[in-house]
């Protein structure tokens, strides 16, 4: 999980700072919870470009990582089933999730909607 540079607008989140990181967080910008693990493939693949559309978007929404295997309580709280599991977060709730890793299309979608949504509800 650390193999890409870090950049601000996408950070690693476990149990200790989640509140801080995600909840609080997401009531300035949108923020995507991305919950993953080491040996998922579809996680490999989906992680990367989640970080680049961070990096394109420049701060529309933040992109939030964790390891479920080192936090296994963040997966439960949000009863993950499967990995990996990306949601979004905005003003302090869960507003809308999707499993497994997805095309560039529908990952701008959701994201859109997101901003969309967080914009709308101020």
């Amino acid at each position: 999980m650390h193999m890409h540079d870090p950049h601000p607008f996408s950070f690693e989140v476990e149990e200790a700072n989640f509140d801080e990181r995600v909840v609080a967080r997401s009531q300035e910008s949108p923020v995507l919870l991305d919950i993953g693990a080491e040996w998922c493939a579809p996680c490999k693949v989906l992680g990367p470009h989640l970080e680049r559309l961070a990096k394109e978007y420049n701060g529309k929404f933040l992109l939030a990582k964790v390891d479920a295997d080192e936090n296994m309580r963040i997966a439960g709280k949000h009863k993950v089933r499967g990995f990996p599991t990306v949601i979004a977060y905005s003003r302090g709730v869960e507003i809308d999730r999707f499993h497994s890793s997805q095309p560039d299309h529908f990952l701008r979608q959701f994201i859109d909607k997101l901003i969309a949504h967080h914009q709308a509800n101020v």
